[in-house]
């Protein structure tokens, strides 16, 4: 039997992850965007969110429905609960979600610092051992377990956490760089070992607070590679997220790609399309409110612009002087067009005529005018949902869609 050959793959976790950056954070109809957009890439899994989190409750179901729809297909639709029986019950109660990754601290320092007293080391195995199997028990299809502060964490209490995750029915680890602790050195002769020693899948999920985010990342999925595992690289789109940020995905992707190290030795997944690239960082940049600085790899301003002689000479000679990749790659090239005259938009005040106006642009009819008033009633709400005027994609997916719409604008609190 010919032996399998281990792959890269991506799990991205702007939805999860990225919108708990400080400040900043992302309406359920653009985290829903996200996903598609993600899903159009080839993705393989979005950390979609918290099941046990009420205001995420249609979300995360309008989302499900979405994927059995076959809207949200192939790509995987997962969220993140704590590692302890009571939050995998609560998920699986409040939603219809078939994968989870569970969580929990695992060094010295969160256990003494944040638990205070709270768990012991054999606790923190008991009780995501007992989640591990509630979450099988009840027929979650895939189980990922987190290592908070797996950097941080002595190796061989790491790798009595995960021979015990993977003995309760766990299908990889997380190797989670929480504090961009590791660098490229370290965190591969961590992964290694430990991969090597468990014999499971590794997902590698790294922060930039020195800086090292994606280097660490793909540093950590060779070790497993090499190891002969699996591996999973956790990515936010344009790099958000908590502090400093997390991997950005189209860097890591880039890097597998096209770095000297990696390029044509190690395995992408290959429904990976990278000419979503443009659109995807795009409209994460509109719907966080952050710019997308010049010099960020792929998508800034700056990043196929040449002015020293030298370089622009040479660029212009053969691109591959001065450009590992190219830009028509990434769905870069097509001409910008910004309207200068008369704008009309759908927003939380807009009238019918005006409403109707914008669809027709859009090449969308209605069936007739109690259509026309029910999706301008879901695009109103919209716009008070984002607070902010509604990208063609969007007011698109609300006329396609406007039941799955209308549940994702819902949120009831407990009263």
């Amino acid at each position: 039997m010919e032996k399998k050959e281990n792959t890269i793959s991506i799990i991205d976790v702007t939805n999860r992850d990225g919108v708990q950056t400080s400040r900043l954070g992302l309406a359920k109809l653009q985290k829903t965007m996200i996903n598609i957009y993600l899903n159009d890439m080839g993705i393989h899994q979005s950390e979609f969110g918290f099941p046990v989190t009420r205001h995420e409750t249609n979300y995360i179901n309008a989302n499900l429905e979405l994927a059995k729809k076959g809207v949200l297909k192939p790509i995987i639709l997962e969220g993140w609960v704590r590692a302890i029986r009571e939050d995998v019950l609560k998920a699986i109660e409040m939603t219809n979600v078939e994968h989870l990754n569970l969580s929990i601290s695992t060094s010295d320092q969160m256990i003494s610092g944040k638990f205070k007293g709270k768990y012991t080391k054999k606790d923190v195995i008991e009780n995501m051992v007992d989640a591990v199997k509630t979450a099988a028990k009840e027929g979650i299809e895939t189980i990922g377990v987190n290592a908070e502060d797996a950097s941080r964490t002595n190796i061989d209490y790491l790798i009595e956490f995960s021979l015990a995750a993977k003995g309760a029915g766990a299908d990889r680890i997380r190797y989670c760089d929480t504090l961009g602790f590791d660098d490229p050195f370290t965190i591969y002769d961590r992964v290694a070992h430990l991969a090597s020693t468990v014999e499971m899948p590794i997902e590698l999920h790294c922060h930039n607070d020195l800086g090292m985010v994606v280097a660490c990342s793909v540093a950590g999925a060779k070790a497993a590679i090499d190891s002969g595992v699996d591996a999973y690289i956790n990515t936010t789109v344009n790099g958000m997220g908590e502090r400093a940020g997390n991997a950005d995905l189209v860097s890591v992707i880039l890097a597998i790609k096209y770095s000297s190290g990696f390029q044509g030795r190690y395995k992408l997944d290959e429904r990976i399309n990278l000419k979503k690239t443009w659109k995807i960082a795009k409209y994460a940049s509109y719907a966080f409110g952050i710019p997308i600085p010049v010099n960020q790899v792929a998508v800034g301003k700056n990043a196929f612009a040449h002015e020293s002689g030298i370089h622009a000479d040479g660029a212009l000679k053969d691109r591959r002087n001065y450009e590992l990749y190219d830009f028509e790659e990434l769905g870069r090239g097509e001409p910008e067009v910004i309207e200068t005259g008369r704008c009309i938009t759908a927003g939380e005040y807009s009238g019918i005529k005006g409403f109707r106006n914008v669809y027709d642009k859009l090449e969308i009819k209605f069936r007739g005018q109690k259509e026309a008033n029910k999706i301008l009633e879901l695009v109103r709400y919209a716009n008070v949902h984002t607070q902010k005027p509604l990208t063609e994609d969007e007011l698109r997916f609300i006329a396609k869609y406007p039941d799955i719409a209308r549940k994702i604008f819902t949120m009831t609190p407990l009263k």
